[in-house]
């Protein structure tokens, strides 16, 4: 029998999560979402065959596992008022919410719980995403187990065995996207400097990207040598790659992801202080 599974809080990655559940055969009626609104939770309901509901202490009455899906800023106040529901029960819980460490959802959930924090990126909107994991001491096996299966319903799930590393999870993959996004833009307006339309730009770019990540995915090469495979002596792309290099990607890259954990340091010290 599925393990029942309840998500307070209904936003896009929360549905993309329980969508790819759904796809991959988990069992529609063991999974539950809560809102404060019913209209957020009907097209769930409609397109998932899911259950919904607005009370999230019914909604958590039978649970399995609880996976806290609420804005960080708000995560405090949903825990204590769950505090009492939680502790009758002792569910899984797992939380999607960036910043918050799984010492501090324990404690706003009055403690001895297994809590496992997850980081996934908005890929996973399209069943193409990267989570990372960690697990607190309380955490058994069989839930780490079931852990990975939910997020391997929307992507890849890598698991990471102390919690500060979840801030280098969140400088590679959390955050990540938008630094190919960022890449996309620059491409696309060299494109057009060089005399392609912006479209087409546009659709070169992230093809090629696409390509680029299939080929490194499906290959046993490192992404070294799978560069150097691409690079004749003196030829076009050795002069682009040469330029790149000299212009210090490699060092923007890393300054970069080094200022992203950091700020993934701050704001869970920032939203785990006590008031």
């Amino acid at each position: 029998m599925a393990s029942n599974v309840t998500f307070i809080g209904a936003g896009n990655m929360a549905g993309a999560i329980m969508a790819g559940m759904v796809q991959s055969g988990y069992p529609a009626a063991a999974i539950t979402a809560t809102a404060t609104r019913d209209t957020t939770l009907q097209p769930l309901r409609d397109q998932l065959g899911i259950n919904t509901s607005t009370d999230n202490h019914a909604a958590i009455a039978n649970a399995d596992v609880v996976v806290l899906s609420v804005k960080p800023q708000g995560m405090r106040k949903v825990c204590e008022s769950l505090r009492e529901s939680i502790q009758a029960t002792r569910p899984l819980i797992i939380s999607v919410a960036a910043g918050l460490s799984a010492d501090t959802l324990e404690q706003w959930l009055g403690g001895d719980l297994a809590v496992i924090r997850c980081m996934p990126n908005t890929p996973s909107l399209v069943g193409a995403g990267a989570s990372g994991l960690f697990a607190n001491d309380n955490v058994s096996d069989a839930q780490r187990e079931l852990a990975t299966q939910l997020m391997e319903s929307v992507g890849i799930a890598a698991w990471v065995e102390e919690e500060p590393l979840i801030g280098a999870v969140t400088a590679i993959s959390g955050s990540a996207p938008a630094y190919f996004f960022l890449m996309f833009e620059a491409m696309e307006d060299a494109g057009v400097k060089l005399g392609l339309d912006a479209d087409t730009a546009r659709r070169l770019a992230m093809q090629t990207a696409l390509g680029a990540a299939t080929m490194a995915m499906r290959s046993d090469k490192s992404p070294a040598e799978l560069k150097r495979n691409v690079m004749s002596p003196g030829g076009t792309t050795e002069k682009a790659v040469a330029h790149l290099e000299q212009a210090g990607l490699r060092n923007a890259l890393d300054g970069a992801m080094q200022a992203c954990a950091q700020r993934a340091r701050e704001m869970s010290a920032e939203l785990g202080k006590d008031d």
